[in-house]
Protein backbone atom coordinates (compact mmCIF):
# COMPACT_ATOMS: atom_id res chain seq x y z
CA UNK A 1 0.00 0.00 0.00
CA UNK A 2 1.40 3.39 -0.99
CA UNK A 3 0.01 6.79 -0.14
CA UNK A 4 0.08 9.51 -2.78
CA UNK A 5 2.46 12.16 -1.54
CA UNK A 6 2.58 15.72 -2.94
CA UNK A 7 5.86 16.31 -4.77
CA UNK A 8 6.90 19.07 -2.37
CA UNK A 9 7.23 16.52 0.43
CA UNK A 10 9.44 14.00 -1.33
CA UNK A 11 12.66 15.77 -0.34
CA UNK A 12 14.61 15.03 2.80
CA UNK A 13 13.74 16.81 6.04
CA UNK A 14 15.53 19.92 7.20
CA UNK A 15 16.40 19.37 10.83
CA UNK A 16 15.69 22.18 13.23
CA UNK A 17 18.79 23.79 14.68
CA UNK A 18 19.13 24.23 18.44
CA UNK A 19 17.52 27.38 19.74
CA UNK A 20 20.40 29.83 19.80
CA UNK A 21 18.70 32.96 18.50
CA UNK A 22 16.82 35.43 20.66
CA UNK A 23 13.49 34.60 19.06
CA UNK A 24 11.43 31.55 19.92
CA UNK A 25 11.03 28.66 17.50
CA UNK A 26 7.30 28.11 17.08
CA UNK A 27 6.20 24.49 16.63
CA UNK A 28 2.61 23.51 15.86
CA UNK A 29 1.45 19.97 16.60
CA UNK A 30 -1.24 19.04 14.10
CA UNK A 31 -3.22 16.17 12.64
CA UNK A 32 -6.86 16.56 11.75
CA UNK A 33 -7.60 13.12 13.16
CA UNK A 34 -8.23 13.10 16.90
CA UNK A 35 -6.85 10.61 19.39
CA UNK A 36 -3.32 10.54 17.96
CA UNK A 37 -1.58 11.92 21.09
CA UNK A 38 -1.25 15.54 19.92
CA UNK A 39 -1.80 16.98 23.39
CA UNK A 40 0.37 14.33 25.04
CA UNK A 41 3.17 15.08 22.60
CA UNK A 42 2.88 18.86 22.89
CA UNK A 43 3.11 18.80 26.68
CA UNK A 44 5.76 16.12 27.09
CA UNK A 45 8.07 17.39 24.37
CA UNK A 46 7.79 20.85 25.93
CA UNK A 47 8.64 19.35 29.32
CA UNK A 48 11.65 17.60 27.77
CA UNK A 49 12.82 20.93 26.30
CA UNK A 50 12.46 22.50 29.75
CA UNK A 51 14.57 19.71 31.27
CA UNK A 52 17.31 20.72 28.84
CA UNK A 53 17.17 24.27 30.19
CA UNK A 54 15.05 25.88 27.48
CA UNK A 55 12.36 28.45 28.15
CA UNK A 56 9.11 26.94 26.88
CA UNK A 57 5.53 28.09 26.40
CA UNK A 58 2.67 25.74 25.54
CA UNK A 59 -0.34 27.30 23.82
CA UNK A 60 -3.65 25.47 24.07
CA UNK A 61 -5.69 26.10 20.91
CA UNK A 62 -8.14 23.23 21.47
CA UNK A 63 -11.57 24.15 22.90
CA UNK A 64 -11.51 20.88 24.85
CA UNK A 65 -8.73 22.39 26.96
CA UNK A 66 -6.98 19.08 27.53
CA UNK A 67 -3.51 20.63 27.60
CA UNK A 68 -4.72 23.19 30.13
CA UNK A 69 -6.20 20.43 32.30
CA UNK A 70 -3.03 18.37 31.95
CA UNK A 71 -1.25 21.04 33.99
CA UNK A 72 -3.85 20.98 36.75
CA UNK A 73 -5.81 24.03 35.56
CA UNK A 74 -9.62 23.92 35.38
CA UNK A 75 -10.68 25.53 32.07
CA UNK A 76 -14.11 26.33 33.53
CA UNK A 77 -12.50 28.49 36.21
CA UNK A 78 -10.76 30.81 33.77
CA UNK A 79 -12.00 34.37 33.40
CA UNK A 80 -9.81 34.95 30.34
CA UNK A 81 -8.40 32.48 27.83
CA UNK A 82 -7.02 32.15 24.31
CA UNK A 83 -10.50 33.06 23.08
CA UNK A 84 -9.97 36.62 24.36
CA UNK A 85 -6.48 36.73 22.83
CA UNK A 86 -7.74 35.72 19.38
CA UNK A 87 -11.05 37.56 19.31
CA UNK A 88 -10.39 40.71 21.37
CA UNK A 89 -6.58 41.03 20.96
CA UNK A 90 -5.99 40.62 24.69
CA UNK A 91 -2.29 40.34 25.53
CA UNK A 92 -1.32 36.67 25.59
CA UNK A 93 0.58 37.34 28.81
CA UNK A 94 -2.82 37.76 30.48
CA UNK A 95 -3.73 34.09 29.90
CA UNK A 96 -0.37 32.45 30.68
CA UNK A 97 -0.23 30.37 33.85
CA UNK A 98 3.11 29.26 35.24
CA UNK A 99 3.08 25.58 36.07
CA UNK A 100 5.54 22.83 35.18
CA UNK A 101 5.93 24.80 31.98
CA UNK A 102 4.17 28.04 31.03
CA UNK A 103 0.70 27.46 29.55
CA UNK A 104 -1.45 29.87 27.57
CA UNK A 105 -4.80 28.44 28.63
CA UNK A 106 -7.88 27.45 26.65
CA UNK A 107 -11.51 27.20 27.65
CA UNK A 108 -14.68 25.96 25.97
CA UNK A 109 -15.19 29.55 24.75
CA UNK A 110 -12.69 28.73 22.00
CA UNK A 111 -15.41 26.65 20.35
CA UNK A 112 -17.06 29.92 19.36
CA UNK A 113 -13.89 31.65 18.22
CA UNK A 114 -14.27 30.84 14.53
CA UNK A 115 -17.70 32.46 14.37
CA UNK A 116 -16.59 35.41 16.52
CA UNK A 117 -13.58 35.98 14.24
CA UNK A 118 -15.51 35.61 10.98
CA UNK A 119 -15.69 39.36 10.32
CA UNK A 120 -12.27 40.19 11.75
CA UNK A 121 -9.73 41.53 9.25
CA UNK A 122 -6.58 39.43 9.25
CA UNK A 123 -8.24 36.73 11.33
CA UNK A 124 -5.81 34.06 10.11
CA UNK A 125 -2.91 36.01 11.63
CA UNK A 126 -4.42 36.66 15.07
CA UNK A 127 -2.17 34.14 16.83
CA UNK A 128 0.93 35.27 14.95
CA UNK A 129 0.18 38.84 16.06
CA UNK A 130 -0.30 37.72 19.68
CA UNK A 131 3.12 36.03 19.70
CA UNK A 132 5.13 39.06 18.54
CA UNK A 133 5.59 40.67 22.00
CA UNK A 134 6.73 37.38 23.62
CA UNK A 135 9.02 35.86 20.99
CA UNK A 136 12.10 36.94 22.93
CA UNK A 137 10.72 35.56 26.22
CA UNK A 138 10.96 31.91 25.12
CA UNK A 139 13.18 29.50 23.21
CA UNK A 140 10.24 27.35 22.10
CA UNK A 141 6.51 27.95 21.72
CA UNK A 142 4.57 24.69 21.31
CA UNK A 143 1.00 24.92 19.98
CA UNK A 144 -1.58 22.20 20.60
CA UNK A 145 -4.22 22.31 17.87
CA UNK A 146 -7.78 20.91 17.69
CA UNK A 147 -8.56 17.79 15.62
CA UNK A 148 -9.73 19.79 12.62
CA UNK A 149 -8.29 22.01 9.91
CA UNK A 150 -10.45 25.01 10.70
CA UNK A 151 -9.52 28.60 11.58
CA UNK A 152 -7.88 27.72 14.91
CA UNK A 153 -5.48 25.29 13.24
CA UNK A 154 -4.90 27.70 10.36
CA UNK A 155 -3.90 30.34 12.91
CA UNK A 156 -1.45 27.88 14.45
CA UNK A 157 0.09 26.94 11.10
CA UNK A 158 0.34 30.58 10.05
CA UNK A 159 2.21 31.41 13.26
CA UNK A 160 4.48 28.34 13.17
CA UNK A 161 8.01 27.83 11.92
CA UNK A 162 7.66 24.06 11.90
CA UNK A 163 4.96 21.41 12.25
CA UNK A 164 5.27 18.11 14.09
CA UNK A 165 2.66 15.55 13.05
CA UNK A 166 1.80 12.83 15.57
CA UNK A 167 0.48 9.87 13.59
CA UNK A 168 -1.14 6.83 15.13
CA UNK A 169 0.09 3.74 13.37
CA UNK A 170 -3.06 2.98 11.45
CA UNK A 171 -4.23 3.79 7.95
CA UNK A 172 -6.95 6.33 8.80
CA UNK A 173 -4.55 8.42 10.83
CA UNK A 174 -2.13 8.48 7.91
CA UNK A 175 -4.92 9.68 5.63
CA UNK A 176 -5.24 12.66 7.96
CA UNK A 177 -1.59 13.38 7.25
CA UNK A 178 -2.30 13.76 3.53
CA UNK A 179 -5.11 16.23 4.24
CA UNK A 180 -2.81 18.20 6.53
CA UNK A 181 -0.24 18.40 3.74
CA UNK A 182 -2.82 19.88 1.40
CA UNK A 183 -3.71 22.49 4.02
CA UNK A 184 -0.01 23.30 4.53
CA UNK A 185 0.36 23.87 0.79
CA UNK A 186 -2.46 26.40 0.97
CA UNK A 187 -0.92 28.07 4.03
CA UNK A 188 2.46 28.37 2.30
CA UNK A 189 0.91 29.87 -0.81
CA UNK A 190 -1.24 32.44 0.97
CA UNK A 191 -0.11 33.06 4.56
CA UNK A 192 3.22 31.58 5.66
CA UNK A 193 5.66 30.62 2.89
CA UNK A 194 8.27 29.20 5.28
CA UNK A 195 6.21 26.73 7.34
CA UNK A 196 7.17 23.09 6.80
CA UNK A 197 6.92 19.69 8.44
CA UNK A 198 9.71 19.20 10.95
CA UNK A 199 8.89 15.55 11.42
CA UNK A 200 6.29 12.82 11.60
CA UNK A 201 6.01 11.05 14.95
CA UNK A 202 4.63 7.50 15.19
CA UNK A 203 2.45 7.38 18.32
CA UNK A 204 0.40 4.83 20.26
CA UNK A 205 2.68 2.17 18.81
CA UNK A 206 1.89 -1.41 19.74
CA UNK A 207 4.98 -3.17 18.46
CA UNK A 208 3.36 -6.57 18.99
CA UNK A 209 0.99 -6.08 16.05
CA UNK A 210 1.83 -6.64 12.41
CA UNK A 211 -0.43 -3.73 11.46
CA UNK A 212 1.66 -1.24 13.46
CA UNK A 213 4.88 -2.49 11.90
CA UNK A 214 3.40 -2.23 8.42
CA UNK A 215 2.11 1.28 9.14
CA UNK A 216 5.59 2.46 10.17
CA UNK A 217 7.05 0.87 7.05
CA UNK A 218 4.54 2.77 4.91
CA UNK A 219 5.42 6.04 6.66
CA UNK A 220 9.16 5.49 6.16
CA UNK A 221 8.67 4.42 2.53
CA UNK A 222 6.77 7.61 1.75
CA UNK A 223 8.46 10.17 3.97
CA UNK A 224 11.99 8.89 4.51
CA UNK A 225 13.88 10.73 7.22
CA UNK A 226 10.98 13.04 7.88
CA UNK A 227 9.83 10.21 10.18
CA UNK A 228 11.36 10.58 13.62
CA UNK A 229 13.42 7.65 14.88
CA UNK A 230 11.63 8.02 18.22
CA UNK A 231 8.55 5.86 18.76
CA UNK A 232 5.87 6.68 21.31
CA UNK A 233 4.50 3.38 22.56
CA UNK A 234 1.19 2.77 24.26
CA UNK A 235 1.44 2.96 28.05
CA UNK A 236 -0.98 3.53 30.90
CA UNK A 237 1.29 6.29 32.22
CA UNK A 238 0.02 8.66 29.52
CA UNK A 239 -3.51 8.36 30.91
CA UNK A 240 -2.43 8.64 34.55
CA UNK A 241 -0.18 11.71 34.31
CA UNK A 242 -2.82 14.30 33.20
CA UNK A 243 -5.09 13.25 36.09
CA UNK A 244 -2.27 14.33 38.41
CA UNK A 245 -1.88 17.59 36.48
CA UNK A 246 1.64 16.91 35.25
CA UNK A 247 3.68 15.65 32.32
CA UNK A 248 4.72 12.03 32.18
CA UNK A 249 8.32 13.22 32.64
CA UNK A 250 7.42 14.50 36.09
CA UNK A 251 4.92 11.76 36.94
CA UNK A 252 7.15 8.83 35.97
CA UNK A 253 10.58 10.34 35.23
CA UNK A 254 12.41 7.03 34.88
CA UNK A 255 9.76 5.30 32.78
CA UNK A 256 9.81 4.31 29.13
CA UNK A 257 7.30 6.99 28.15
CA UNK A 258 9.36 9.81 29.63
CA UNK A 259 12.52 8.53 27.98
CA UNK A 260 10.79 8.40 24.59
CA UNK A 261 10.07 12.12 24.75
CA UNK A 262 13.59 12.92 25.91
CA UNK A 263 14.88 11.09 22.84
CA UNK A 264 12.43 13.00 20.65
CA UNK A 265 13.64 16.28 22.15
CA UNK A 266 17.21 15.40 21.19
CA UNK A 267 16.10 14.77 17.62
CA UNK A 268 14.24 18.06 17.38
CA UNK A 269 17.12 19.94 18.95
CA UNK A 270 19.40 18.51 16.29
CA UNK A 271 21.39 16.27 18.60
CA UNK A 272 19.92 12.99 17.44
CA UNK A 273 19.84 11.06 14.20
CA UNK A 274 16.84 9.65 12.39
Amino acid sequence: MRLRIPRAYESNATHMEPAVSSKAKVIAFANQKGGVAKTTTTLNLAAAFAEEGHRVLCVDMDPQGNLTMSQGIDPDSLEKSMFDVLVYDLSIREVIRRREIDVACASIDLAGAEIAMSTKIGRERSLEKAFRPILEDYDFICIDTPPSLGLLTINALTAADKVIVPVQCEYLSMRGLIQLQNTLSMIRENLNPDVDIEGILPTLVDSRTIHAKEAIEILEENFGDRVFASRIKKTVRFAEAPVRGMSVLKYDPDGMAAQSYRELAKEVLGNGKR
